[in-house]
């Protein structure tokens, strides 16, 4: 029972760590174009070199 007083802070803390994450991404704006990636893969104008 000794280890529960490890591992409930530590499941807390990583817990509030994504949490976090989720909401950095939501302020930078991570999600704004959810459709366009599966519009993009129907259309045949692509470029086969690579990006520099």
């Amino acid at each position: 029972m000794d280890i529960l007083a490890f591992l409930i802070p530590i499941s807390l803390f990583l817990g509030g760590l994504g949490l976090a994450a989720f909401f950095w991404a939501m302020k930078t704006r991570q999600f704004d174009d959810p459709e366009g990636d599966a519009n993009r893969i129907l259309t045949t104008d692509y470029d086969d070199r690579p990006k520099r």
